[in-house]
């Protein structure tokens, strides 16, 4: 099948060129823009002197929750040199993992033992997807690598437009990732032919990450550097709704930046996304009506839980948003400028972790750190993963270590 475009097409701008764009109109609009929250995105900033807004420094608290070690795993070099956020997978009991240099592999979660381990040629920039037999990553190089969830044998790999640094996601009839150049691509899951291509008009500046495409009702939701949420059909990329998530505003493009770089939370029939220096919003899934929004800034994803909403803003605040309303139940201060990950809800808590490796645990009740433990002194870039009362950690050195909550 020929590859359809149902939107308007934009000039190609690579990642690098954006990126240094990026950092540049950052220093050189500092005395005349209040934008922290870009510093916070700048990598430079993480290797020099001068520390824009230095993170807060940690407080003793009184252990009220415990992460206990259950089993720990090396995986490659993780997150390696570049500013990479490769997220490990968990699928039927297995959890799959992939690091910079390309090693991939297959854990069972009851034990820790490996049951297969991968090289995959390239530096891994997205992943991991999984589901249907499959295991998803996506390299620098601009390829998508489809292994067999059974052994790690490589199916097949296919060239896509630019690079993706987020994990491809899959129905079982097509394997769908999006790029940097703001392009959501659909390849036949059997040999990776290309089924289908939506584009969209990227702003002259964006932040380095996008977030990863969601399938339900049988279209294709993903969210871009332009703030809008996007549904097209699943089988052939045809375009069913689209939304604003914020709109730009500001006289400079640093200022106009909105994209939405953090995973869409899919609840039943809403989609919720968030946009950085825009809006928290809930969607219909089948028609893309607006549920419900408030004003906030954040390019990670949201987690649910006690009837709440949590979301980490761009400055790493924490916060929990009674569901449906504005009403904020709580707000935690104490992590601001540590680089924090998404929320992410276990048992009665909420897990975050930071730049410098250290795991939170928050009450869900008031928002109190009552737990906390260092996972990896390399720091935690990648979301964390919780499944039955357990938490798993990919730390930025490679190492993939289970709690046990107690």
């Amino acid at each position: 099948m020929n590859p359809t475009s149902t939107g308007p097409i934009q000039n190609c701008v690579t990642s690098g060129i954006r990126l240094l764009v990026l950092l540049a109109l950052a220093s050189a609009l500092t005395a005349c823009v209040s934008a922290p929250s870009i510093n916070d995105l700048n990598p430079l900033n993480w290797f020099s002197d001068d520390e824009v807004d230095p993170p807060t420094p940690l407080v003793s608290i009184p252990a009220e929750a415990t992460l206990t070690p259950q089993w720990s795993v090396n995986v490659g070099n993780g997150q390696g040199k570049n500013y990479t956020e490769i997220t490990p997978a968990i699928d039927s009991g297995v959890i799959y993992a992939a690091s910079e240099n390309g090693a991939v592999v297959a854990i069972e979660i009851s034990t820790g033992n490996t049951l297969w381990g991968t090289r995959v040629e390239g530096v891994i920039t997205g992943g991991v997807g999984s589901g249907d037999g499959m295991v998803m990553v996506a390299t620098e190089s601009a390829e998508l690598v489809v292994l067999d969830q059974a052994d790690g044998a490589i199916k097949w790999r296919h060239a896509v437009s630019s690079e993706v640094l987020s994990a491809p996601q899959t129905n079982g009839d097509v394997i769908v990732a999006q790029t940097v150049d703001d392009k959501l691509v659909a390849l036949d899951a059997e040999d990776g032919e290309l089924r289908w291509t939506y584009e969209t008009t990227q702003p002259a500046l964006t932040l380095r990450g996008s977030s990863k495409p969601v399938i339900a009702a049988g279209a294709v939701i993903a969210g871009f550097s332009n703030g809008t949420l996007v549904a097209v059909s699943a089988e052939d990329g045809v375009y069913l709704w689209e939304e604003r998530v914020a709109v730009p505003e500001g006289e400079y493009d640093i200022d106009r930046v909105i994209d939405v770089d953090g995973d869409l939370l899919l609840d039943g029939g809403r989609i919720l996304a968030a946009s950085y220096q825009g809006n928290l919003m809930a969607f219909e899934v089948t028609s893309g009506r607006i549920v419900w929004g408030m004003e906030a800034s954040s390019y990670h994803g949201m987690e649910q839980g006690f009837g709440n909403i949590y979301y980490c803003d761009d400055k790493s605040q924490i916060f929990a948003i009674r569901d449906n309303s504005e009403d904020i139940v709580w707000d935690n201060s104490d992590l601001i400028n540590r680089q924090i990950t998404a929320p992410t809800a276990v048992g009665n808590y909420i897990a975050v972790a930071d730049y410098d490796g250290y795991v939170h645990l928050l009450s869900q009740i008031d928002g109190r750190i009552v737990g906390r433990i260092q996972a990896d002194k390399d720091g935690v870039r990648a979301n964390l993963l919780a499944d039955n009362g357990r938490l798993y950690v990919f730390g930025n050195s490679g190492r993939l270590t289970a709690y046990q909550l107690q």
